[in-house]
């Protein structure tokens, strides 16, 4: 018999009380199926892929290899939250701009590790982008636009607060 846990995670600002979940429910599982937010894939299950990847406390994580019991009290960030009232935020306007994305399975992913990487490292070099990218798998870009975009979003961030760099 699985052990079942009642928790409460704050995923993109809002709070999310009385969740039943099995002890084994990774942070993946319970964004997805519990609460419908279906933004976040689930790739290769083992936290290689980084299609799961969301901002834990404003750090990338791999949501496959977080059980969702250990997520409790602390602040969750999934791609939804990139978008404000329907209007993509800079940084997905750049991989449009780019064709940083050509399925969009890994999008997600890329988006979330590019955020929580520019909020720490708001000027990254073009070689640290492309070591940071790096740790997520596309199958079909070749990375160059991906590396582009965040470049870009980067730029106009530096340019927005003043930054020449």
């Amino acid at each position: 018999m699985t052990e079942k846990l009642l928790i409460s995670l704050t995923v993109n600002g809002e709070r999310h009380d009385d969740l039943v979940v099995e002890s084994r429910h990774t942070l993946v599982d319970v964004l997805r199926h519990h609460i419908g937010l279906t933004g976040t894939h689930v790739g290769c299950e083992h936290g290689v892929c980084g299609a799961c990847t969301v901002l834990l406390d404003g750090a990338p994580a791999r949501a496959c290899l977080v059980f969702a019991a250990q997520a409790e009290g602390h602040d969750i960030r999934t791609v939804e939250s990139l978008a404000v009232d329907g209007d993509l935020n800079d940084l997905q306007r750049a991989f449009s701009a780019h064709h940083g994305l050509q399925c969009g399975f890994c999008t997600p992913g890329f988006l979330m590790l590019a955020e929580g990487f520019l909020a720490e490292r708001p000027d990254a070099t073009r070689e640290e982008i492309r070591e940071v990218v790096s740790a997520n798998l596309c199958r079909c870009t070749g990375y160059q636009t991906i590396i582009d975009a965040i470049e870009d979003c980067a730029r106009g961030r530096r340019r927005e607060t003043g930054d020449s760099r």
